[in-house]
């Protein structure tokens, strides 16, 4: 006989990152609105970028957040009917450096995983979890990239 402890007696417990579904879907919403500062950001770095090698890098990445912004907006479709409108325009503000615009991408990617998180905990089970599971996934590869790309530009 197995013997195991019973559901039933269980407190309810909650993750601190736990969201509703309502508030899920206002998370999915914010995150598409920042696409074109995130775009125009991921540019000026390769721009900055001092070799080929470190472009496709931040190439790569680039492209899949783009990936990403059409995951989201497709999966904010399916789930409410209505379709996540342009995002309006703000300032840009370049990077002071190659250097610290790497430090800002390596903790825009963490700050993603944790926001992302909390989308995960608010969508229905299945599908549109796997999606956000993988897009996490995705988020913590460009925090390594990140990472590389900083570690190979402290040398110089």
């Amino acid at each position: 006989m197995y013997w195991g402890y019973s559901t039933a007696y269980r407190q309810s417990f909650q993750p601190i990152w736990q969201t509703t579904f309502q508030q899920a879907l206002a998370m999915i919403r914010s995150a598409v609105q920042g696409e074109r500062h995130d775009e125009l950001f991921y540019e000026e770095l390769i721009r900055l970028a001092p070799d080929q090698m470190q472009r496709n890098i931040i190439a790569s990445i680039r492209d899949d957040e783009r990936g990403h912004n059409q995951m989201f907006r497709s999966m904010y479709k399916e789930l409410t009917g209505q379709e996540i409108g342009p995002s309006p325009e703000v300032p840009f503000q370049k990077p002071v450096s190659y250097l610290d615009g790497i430090v800002s991408a390596l903790f825009g990617e963490l700050s993603a995983v944790e926001k992302y998180r909390s989308i995960w905990s608010g969508l229905p089970a299945g599908v549109y979890q796997n999606t956000l599971l993988g897009i996490i996934l995705d988020e913590q590869k460009h925090a390594a990239k990140y990472n590389y790309l900083f570690a190979l530009n402290q040398k110089r």
